[in-house]
């Protein structure tokens, strides 16, 4: 026996029915990432003052990844790597990358890259150039160090990364030096993290460098451009740059890790990630 229904009943049915398909398409694209990084020079005052206190409200905005700079004597903030690591896991967090300069590549590779790799890192980021280290035998020299670290990176189970300014994108002697690096380095061996804001500031269009050099690019630094005369940085999502654009073509980048950097804020850091981190979750990665 069929049974009956009324007609109060049959439009809500139908209502729900007409809605399922538009509800699934917005839970479809209102999909969060799965992980939210920060790198943490953002909080460098906080994290020299109490390293632990800071990470754990790092992890109660929610975010579940760091990025790691000011390496130093075999240690992260002061603590080894398998306690930088378990402190982090005890809080729901990992390090996948770190970041690291120019002389210790030189001087202390394979201890940085065992420690790197001890504290749960797949990824050695080199920072910044000094200013004196921007010649273009400078360059010359830093590539065939970066094509070393990445075999040494290489067989440790971590891959290396080069982090960009907006320097390198300046003419030096006839040549570009971010075209450069990524001409003259194994694309095995040497990856890019692609500040988004510093690439923006050279006015180079990030979705056109990935279809340039397709599957080079695991990391990004989500850090916004304020709509100003002055491109201050700003919160990301609260300034000028397109990300959900980018993060369309994160497939073609090859695309792994996003990390929230703001350099400079208004208000209180803390504040400002807490407003990045929520902009994020409304974006499709």
């Amino acid at each position: 026996m069929t049974p009956t229904i009324t007609r109060k009943e049959f439009l809500k049915t139908g209502a729900l029915a007409l809605t399922l398909p538009f509800l699934t398409k917005t839970i479809s694209w209102a999909k969060p990432p799965k992980n939210i990084g920060l790198q943490l020079y953002t909080l460098r005052n906080l994290m020299g003052k109490d390293p632990k206190g800071t990470l754990k409200k790092v992890a109660d905005i929610g975010f579940t990844e760091v990025e790691t700079f000011g390496y130093a004597d075999g240690k992260f903030f002061g603590m080894a790597p398998a306690e930088f690591k378990n402190y982090l896991k005890s809080l729901g967090m990992s390090t996948p990358s770190g970041h690291y300069m120019p002389g210790q590549l030189q001087t202390s590779l394979n201890q940085l890259v065992d420690d790197a790799a001890a504290a749960g890192q797949k990824y050695v980021a080199c920072a910044f150039l000094m200013p004196n280290e921007r010649t273009l035998d400078d360059y010359k020299k830093f590539i065939d160090l970066f094509n070393k670290a990445g075999e040494v990176c290489q067989k440790a189970g971590v891959q290396f990364c080069y982090h960009n300014h907006d320097f390198e994108f300046e003419t030096v002697g006839g040549k570009i030096p971010y075209d450069m690096i990524l001409k003259e380095t194994d694309p095995k061996l040497v990856k890019m993290e692609l500040d988004l804001y510093w690439s923006s500031f050279a006015k180079q269009d990030a979705v056109t460098l990935f279809k340039q050099n397709p599957g080079r690019f695991p990391l990004v630094h989500m850090k916004d451009m304020a709509k100003t005369e002055k491109r201050e940085f700003a919160e990301v999502g609260n300034g000028s740059i397109d990300f959900q654009r980018i993060l369309d073509a994160g497939k073609t980048a090859g695309l792994k890790h996003l990390f929230v950097e703001q350099d400079v804020t208004k208000q209180p850091p803390l504040e400002a990630i807490a407003i990045s981190y929520a902009n994020i979750k409304k974006m499709n990665v």
